[in-house]
């Protein structure tokens, strides 16, 4: 049920009988999930709020200036948006001021109670400890797959996140679904092939090809390569930056053509396009979009690392 999903959502944040929660929402977020949102937070006895918007046209556009305020003066923001607002500067600036934000985009009435969000949250948490203790000192991974990838990222500096669905303390964020460890790329070179799903095209149903020189996308193949072309040349040159590899932790998480979900299915990889400001990167692009990889061959420091064995 709807109404559970959105329990899970307040217990996954820690959510407290006082706080202000304020729900995020546009014109396109199902009335059903804000309702759920709205009545749960409602029934805990907290001061909950809700503002609508009209939708963003891409993931990691800025929400007008009146709901970045309002964000900043919740203790809890909880965002069902058409679009996603976790790579935006407002989601940053809330965080800042110790907001607890969960960011839920193109999130579904099915996927509230059924796929990710059923798994066992402190079981991800425990896979993302263990995962990210392994991979931590990785200066150097690798991903292959047999239909072309092959592309290497420098960590040298960078940090793994964890986004394991758990956010209780001030300032932290996660998507709900969660389930992933991610880093922005220091540097990255090669060939990687999408062929799971994509943001803005959903599951495709044939692969695109991006060729990479020191961490942007230098060309595009596929069917969808000259639609894709002018969703980044109408942002410009930095959304070709490899803004973010993830790794996908999510037991219960399936392939939908949700990218929300889609990233956290165990046992793939993602590459994402654009800004990656709001997690250690230094590129800030107002887009950020995610492919998903199945079937990869992962090596940290030149040795094999078997995702299997731990999702």
């Amino acid at each position: 049920m709807i109404s559970e999903g959105a329990k899970k959502v307040l217990e996954c944040f820690g959510v407290k009988r006082g706080e202000s929660v304020l729900v995020v929402v546009d014109t396109k977020t199902p009335l059903s999930i804000t309702k759920a949102l709205f009545e749960t937070a409602r029934n805990l006895g907290c001061e909950v709020m809700i503002m609508t918007m009209l939708p963003r046209t891409r993931h990691g556009e800025e929400p007008p200036l009146a709901i970045a305020e309002a964000m900043k003066n919740a203790d809890v923001v909880i965002a069902p948006t058409t679009f996603s607002l976790t790579h935006t500067q407002a989601r940053i600036d809330a965080c800042k001021k110790g907001a607890r934000i969960a960011s839920m985009p193109g999130i579904t009435e099915k996927m509230m109670s059924s796929g990710g969000m059923t798994a066992d949250y402190n079981k991800v948490n425990d896979v993302a400890i263990r995962l990210n203790e392994k991979l931590e000192n990785a200066r150097k991974v690798r991903v292959i797959t047999q239909i072309g990838t092959d592309i290497v990222f420098d960590l040298e500096g960078c940090k793994w996140m964890m986004d394991t669905g758990l956010c209780k303390e001030p300032g932290c964020s996660s998507n709900l679904p969660a389930g992933e460890l991610y880093i922005a790329p220091k540097d990255a070179n090669g060939v990687f092939v999408v062929d799971g799903s994509m943001s803005g095209f959903g599951i495709l149903d044939s692969p695109l090809e991006f060729s990479v020189r020191k961490r942007y996308v230098t060309g595009i193949k596929g069917r969808q390569a000259k639609e894709l072309n002018a969703m980044l040349d109408a942002v410009g040159d930095k959304a070709r930056n490899i803004a973010e590899f993830g790794i996908g932790i999510n037991p219960q998480a399936k392939l939908i053509g949700n990218v929300l979900e889609d990233e956290k299915v165990g046992g793939t990889v993602h590459i994402a396009l654009g800004d990656n400001s709001t997690f250690g990167g230094d590129v800030i692009a107002g887009i950020h979009l995610d492919g998903i990889i199945t079937k990869p061959r992962l090596f940290a420091n030149e040795k094999e690392f078997i995702l299997g064995i731990d999702v």
